[in-house]
């Protein structure tokens, strides 16, 4: 998230968690209302299975590759373009935009992988008991162990223009526990939810669901923060 990292790393750890979920709450709320349409659809019009049987024979004729490029499409290519184009994203240049497409691609590649363990691990039912133990696993070990770390470590990157140099001059590994700790505490507010409607469509739909909640949510973040931000800036003016 663009822009979230930065704003954060000037407050206090308390005021920085209670922010980022603020700032994550309202997407979150579209991004639930948006899935669980998706989900009724699935279960309840017929008009719509020839449509997903579509997705799930491309899913499952392309495996990998599929959830690589639909994921740094809608998780990558979509937002940056949107950042882009509105203005919200500093960063500029071909080689900026082709490093957050292939970070993308791979995390594609990455929570394809994983959703494939936890179907070894669970199985592929859809049922409360199944989907209860895919969150539970998915967001505090799974996110907790990889996947909070390694995208507050690839946004810093990012904000330091992919500088290596910079990135290292900019933060101190106690700054940059607190930013994992900070953007997985105010993801769950999101992805706890967002994972179990996730986990409530059949295997091969879950990667396809999970491109659509990523996209909106970068998304959505992009413009709270950004306008959290200059209200801030206008509290500051008038103090």
């Amino acid at each position: 998230m663009p822009g979230l990292l930065e704003w954060m790393g000037k407050r206090n750890l308390k005021q920085r968690i209670g922010e980022g979920i603020r700032i994550n709450l309202v997407p979150g709320l579209v991004l639930w209302v948006m899935g669980v349409c998706l989900v009724a659809i699935y279960y309840l019009g017929e008009f719509s299975r020839p449509w997903f049987n579509e997705i799930k024979i491309l899913k499952e004729t392309y495996g990998f590759v599929y959830s690589a490029v639909s994921t740094s499409f809608f998780g990558g290519l979509i937002p940056y373009l949107f950042m882009q184009l509105t203005g919200r994203d500093s960063l500029k240049g071909l080689w900026s935009g082709l490093i957050f497409l292939g970070y993308w691609a791979l995390r594609g590649i990455d929570v394809d992988a994983f959703y494939r363990l936890q179907a070894m691990i669970f199985g592929t039912g859809v049922d409360l008991k199944t989907i209860i133990f895919k969150v539970l696993f998915d967001q505090f070990i799974y996110c907790v162990v990889w996947a909070s770390p390694i995208t507050a470590f690839f946004y810093t990157w990012r904000e330091a223009g992919f500088s290596i140099k910079q990135w290292k001059g900019d933060k101190s590994w106690s700054e940059l526990f607190d930013m994992i700790l900070i953007f997985t505490v105010t993801t769950w507010v999101v992805w706890i939810p967002g994972t179990a409607i996730i986990y409530s469509l059949p295997y091969p739909l879950q990667i396809p669901l999970f491109n659509l909640t990523l996209c909106f949510f970068v998304i959505l973040v992009s413009v709270f923060s950004q306008k959290n931000a200059g209200m801030r800036v206008q509290k500051n003016d008038c103090q």
